[in-house]
């Protein structure tokens, strides 16, 4: 469970106080970033720490977190150097409901706020995971995939007529942590099984069941195959059928 009072004191350390009196060109593009290494280490002292030929973004009690908001490909180097040594927790931020705000370059003007439909989940960290899945398995690897509802700030720079298809997104701003989902060894996989299938299923299946795409599904179920969670137990056509394993 996310400690809010916790996160509230990250964001007004990163954002100040008065939202309302920040000039949006003062944002990083790094936002969630320092708001989540804030969050998770606020003593500044264990932040930024050289570690063989690389830096953690935080060490602290002989521990490494590294806040990660994509690209996890570039997490290969140091997982390599860092697991030997000590246990490494990522922290993956997904937009759980999400605000855009729009931003005219020109005059500076911001747009208000409209509510996006697109929702996320945690099932979204996958596409990620299957970039680092090789070090998946080293019981010195955590997980925290954190939920958070966000106001995103887009720049009016598109290429269609209202300036919004292909523009460039300038910063994600937290306003609340709403769920911290926890990986601390390979049976905590199972949470992303759905309870209702219980008995051999496919791709198709679960994409239904977990409310997720097909391919998304598909990245899922490799990563769960991999970790040990599913068996694959025949084939239903081109599919494979899976079943979970006892732990």
């Amino acid at each position: 469970m996310p400690d809010r009072e916790a996160f509230e004191k990250a964001k007004k350390k990163i954002i100040g106080i008065d939202r309302q009196r920040l000039s949006i060109g003062t944002l990083s593009e790094k936002t969630v970033h320092a708001i989540l290494k804030n969050y998770y280490e606020p003593d500044e002292d264990k932040q930024e720490i050289p570690i063989q030929s690389y830096v953690a973004d935080i060490f602290h009690g002989g521990e490494i977190i590294e806040i990660q908001t994509r690209q996890f490909n570039k997490l290969r180097g140091k997982l390599e150097t860092f697991l030997p040594l000590y246990p490494v927790t990522i922290v993956y931020p997904i937009p759980r409901e999400k605000w855009l705000i729009w931003i005219d370059e020109e005059s500076g003007e911001l747009s208000k706020r409209r509510k996006s439909p697109a929702k996320g989940n945690p099932y979204m960290a996958f596409p990620e995971l299957y970039k680092i899945k090789s070090f998946l398995k080293n019981p010195n690897l955590h997980l925290r995939l954190a939920l958070l509802n966000v106001e995103e700030y887009k720049l009016l720079n598109g290429w269609s007529r209202d300036r919004k298809r292909g523009a460039a997104r300038y910063d994600r701003i937290p306003t609340d942590f709403v769920q911290e989902v926890e990986i601390d060894c390979l049976a905590d996989y199972m949470q992303f099984v759905p309870f209702e299938l219980e008995e051999a299923f496919t791709s198709k299946d679960f994409a239904k069941a977990a409310h997720i795409s097909v391919s998304l599904a598909q990245t899922v179920l490799n990563i769960l195959y991999y970790v040990e969670t599913l068996d694959r137990v025949g084939k239903k056509g081109n599919m494979y059928l899976y079943e979970p394993r006892d732990f």
